[in-house]
């Protein structure tokens, strides 16, 4: 891959990229899937989100072995789309496998054990079996669970939610890409909520190891056939393995040294290529730093010329975030118990915030409980300035 890539016209970038991996195997079924569901909510009418959800991985090899990953379990992906589907939204998720899903996530990642939620009921007197009693959920978890069973079964038998797993980064874009294209349908009643934490960086198909990156010496008879690693060294010798540079050379130790190209910014061929007209465009970004979140939210906002980022902090990512949209604001919004709704706020932005950070199945307030309402608010009046006939 060319190592100005960064530096393409974003149509060239992407044919670039694309070409570099195959297509997901799974693709064509999933593509199948969401034409299928796509097509029943265009004739019913109703708005489509797609909410993507869960950190992408990044191999290190072609036959993986070793990746690199980021600490997203799915949180925000998975909380977000129960409240659109509250909203009345269907909701096709695309999400990093086994992360968190919408309405399981109340038990699967739950501190307890979710046998922790069940009981065996006694035998039921004159059964064939008195040794087994029916399997059932704890009395104390009756009511949270039956309220979460029937939200979940409401929205899979009336074809509300459809889930679409992926991995790495390259099979996240693959289905990004393909997803957008068939909600074209949609026109404005489409809605993209990007909340996958997707790498930054990865190693070209054309520059990764086939094989197990090995992290021993080998006998020159087994050397030369992992292809490059991605690394500064191949396997090929010891002076080429060992990376330290300056430093002293270590007795029976080597270092691996990773070269990882920047992950093309596809948000701009989103909004301007892949996404229906009209549709609305959400990104997320996520700082550690105070200082640089909103000049971060908004540089992201003017670069790719979509309609809102949602900024928060690593440390107060649960309880607090910012939206920044290209508006001037309109109020800065404070959900703790002493707190108003007021005017004011960073320029392009608008504050929401929750009082403490929430367990989830508590009696916390999860934040998406406010993001999801507000942004349907933003969602609403791009739809009706779309419809709006013209003057």
């Amino acid at each position: 891959m060319s190592p100005s890539l960064g530096d393409m016209e974003p149509a060239e970038a992407e044919s670039v990229y694309f070409n570099e991996y195959p297509p997901p195997k799974a693709l064509p079924k999933h593509e199948a899937l969401a034409r299928a569901f796509i097509d029943l909510h265009v004739e019913a009418n109703r708005r489509v989100v797609l909410v993507t959800s869960g950190g992408t991985t990044v191999p290190l090899e072609a036959q993986t072995v070793r990746f690199i990953d980021n600490f997203s379990a799915g949180t925000r992906g998975a909380t977000s789309a129960e409240y659109f589907l509250e909203q009345g939204y269907a909701v096709i998720f695309l999400h990093r496998q086994y992360s968190l899903l919408p309405y399981s996530r109340h038990y699967s990642h739950s501190t307890n054990c979710f046998l922790d939620f069940m009981d065996e009921a006694p035998p039921v007197p004159g059964a064939a079996n008195q040794d087994h009693g029916s399997i059932v959920v704890r009395d104390e978890y009756q009511t949270e669970m039956r309220d979460v069973l029937r939200k979940y079964r409401y929205a899979k038998q009336n074809n509300r939610l459809l889930l679409l797993p992926f991995t790495t980064v390259a099979e996240y874009m693959f289905e990004l890409r393909s997803l957008a294209k068939l909600m074209r349908p949609l026109g404005p009643n489409a809605l993209f909520y990007l909340a996958a934490a997707v790498s930054d960086f990865f190693i070209p198909r054309s520059r990764m190891a086939e094989h197990k990156i090995q992290s021993s010496e080998l006998p020159p008879q087994y050397q030369g056939g992992g292809g490059d690693s991605g690394a500064d060294s191949a396997v090929d010798g010891e002076d080429e393995i060992y990376t330290g540079e300056n430093e002293a050379k270590p007795a029976n130790q080597k270092k691996l040294v990773i070269n990882l190209d920047p992950v093309p910014k596809f948000l701009h061929r989103l909004v301007d290529g892949w996404a229906p007209d009209g549709s609305m465009v959400v990104s997320f970004k996520l700082e550690t730093d105070p200082t640089l979140l909103v000049y971060k939210a908004r540089t992201a906002l003017q670069r790719y010329s979509h309609h809102l980022v949602i900024g928060n902090l690593l440390s107060t990512r649960k309880w607090e975030v910012v939206f920044i949209t290209p508006d001037p604001p309109t109020r800065a919004m404070d959900s703790s118990p002493q707190g108003s709704p007021h005017a004011g706020g960073a320029a392009g932005s608008e504050s929401q915030q929750a009082p403490s950070q929430p367990d989830v199945g508590s009696e916390g307030i999860e934040i998406e409980s406010i993001i999801i309402p507000e942004l349907i608010k933003l969602h609403e009046n791009m739809i009706e300035k779309k419809n709006a006939p013209a003057q």
